[in-house]
């Protein structure tokens, strides 16, 4: 949630004729990591958790690629890229050892 918020923060700045492209692409994006961790959960099955972890993955790369877009175009650029890519760094270490754990876990079953 706190990508989100960061994403969120981050687009606040782009151009209005942005708000239906890039900004709405960023925000769905980053919001979209966190809810499918949510809902993978709320289904209380390991399988179908692993499933939606590795949706927010997707989800997570796609916001990499829009924050580095939106700095080669010059929408944004310094610290905050830096910032929100480093959170994504840490996000995407996260899901990559969680669902490990959960594939082991299974594995054993």
């Amino acid at each position: 949630m706190n990508l989100a918020a960061d994403v969120y923060e981050l687009t606040g700045s782009f151009p209005r004729e942005e708000m239906f492209g890039m900004t709405s692409q960023m925000r769905r994006a980053s919001a979209s990591v966190a809810a499918n961790i949510a809902e993978g959960y709320g289904r209380q099955q390991t399988r179908s958790f692993i499933q939606f972890l590795r949706i927010s993955q997707g989800s997570l790369k796609e916001v990499e690629t829009l924050v580095l877009l939106a700095g080669r175009v010059g929408l944004v650029g310094g610290e905050p890229v830096e910032r929100v890519m480093a959170r994504c760094q840490r996000i995407g270490k996260m899901l990559v050892g969680l669902v490990r754990k959960l594939d082991l876990k299974e594995d054993r079953r």
